[in-house]
């Protein structure tokens, strides 16, 4: 009977044994899968990536911005640092005393904890198509947030002209380059935990640095102003207008989907990325244009269901742009070659 039972206490305890030890190489491989997964966020925290894919921000400690540092960078708020005014505010450019450029908003507003809670779950955001928040600071009845300085201004400039930039010559490769950039920024703040919808897309929210890469703009910034009918120009309130889905005009319902919409209205209509002009020129191909402009039909249907999500958008431009890089780039003296970055800019003779 003794030997009966040692045995059953010893089968009992190798199978424990073994599930322990199961269990044990089990969690090596999960953490050495986690530590291997990255991303264009540059990060491999496996707590960054929450169900069904999606990236959930770790809050972080935020920078708080002294009135003192402010006011210095941007010499006393001086007329000449302005660079221009949205409906957060005035903004100016700034140069800190540790030679970052940066673009600060400034507002008239009394300081609250939800403000804060805001920028630092905003401030978490990187991504190399979406402007980075630094900071913020709220002092005197003010609030500002401090943002990465992007040099090259707005895609509305460089497309319609006005404020410092000028109209350039835009080939097409390079539009799409840049329309592809501002998806994958959209398509990044679709993927966090929870979803970010940036509510108000438009041309004038897509920002260009010194190597013309897009960089989305201004994400989540209504979540700062409260109401959806901010005060604003007659004009400018219509021009928003033009980039909003019915649903969002009809009863203020926004959602990934209706950011795909504005995505469209940005590309294709309204003036948009590839509203033909001659600085389009014949840089193009037929099929390419077509592929495009397909893609776009798809992101302004009326029904938001029917839309696709921005994730395939960005993955389908990457596909186009790929395929028009290789049917218009001929290598070889004489013949027409593409060229990337700020030189497509170049005013030409």
């Amino acid at each position: 009977m003794s030997s009966t039972l040692a045995a059953i206490f010893g089968g009992a305890a190798g199978a424990v044994a073994l599930v322990g030890i199961a269990i044990l190489i089990w969690f090596c491989l999960s953490r050495q899968r986690n530590v291997s997964r990255t991303s264009e966020t540059g990060s491999s925290d496996p707590s960054q990536v929450g169900r069904h894919g999606a990236i959930e921000l770790p809050i972080r400690d935020t920078r708080r911005f002294e009135m003192e540092e402010l006011s210095l960078a941007t010499k006393s708020f001086s007329d000449k640092n302005l660079i221009g005014e949205g409906k957060f505010g005035e903004v100016y450019k700034g140069l800190l005393q540790d030679g970052m450029l940066v673009a600060i908003k400034k507002r008239r507003g009394l300081a609250s904890q939800e403000f804060v809670d805001e920028v630092r779950y905003l401030s978490s955001i990187h991504h190399r198509n979406v402007v980075t928040l630094l900071g913020y600071c709220q002092e005197n009845s003010l609030q500002f947030l401090i943002y990465e300085y992007v040099p090259n201004g707005s895609v509305s400039s460089h497309l319609y002209g006005g404020g410092q930039q000028s109209q350039q010559k835009l080939e097409f490769k390079l539009r799409l380059s840049i329309a592809q950039g501002a998806a994958k920024g959209l398509a990044h703040l679709h993927s966090l935990s929870p979803r970010l919808v940036h509510k108000n897309f438009k041309t004038a929210n897509v920002l260009v640095d010194e190597n013309f890469i897009a960089k989305v703009a201004d994400a989540g910034l209504r979540n700062f102003l409260g109401r959806v009918d901010t005060a604003g120009s007659s004009s400018q309130v219509a021009t928003d207008e033009i980039f909003l889905a019915s649903e969002v005009r009809e009863f203020r319902r926004f959602s990934e989907k209706s950011d795909v919409y504005s995505f469209g209205v940005l590309s294709n209509e309204g003036r948009g990325m590839m509203s033909y002009d001659r600085r389009l020129e014949s840089s193009f191909t037929a099929e390419g244009m077509e592929d495009y402009i397909m893609l776009m039909i798809r992101c302004l249907d009326p029904s938001s269901e029917r839309r696709p999500a921005m994730s395939y958008v960005e993955t389908e431009l990457d596909r186009i742009l790929e395929k028009e890089m290789k049917l218009t780039t001929i290598m070889g003296e004489g013949t027409p070659y593409v060229t990337l970055g700020s030189t497509l800019f170049k005013s030409t003779t």
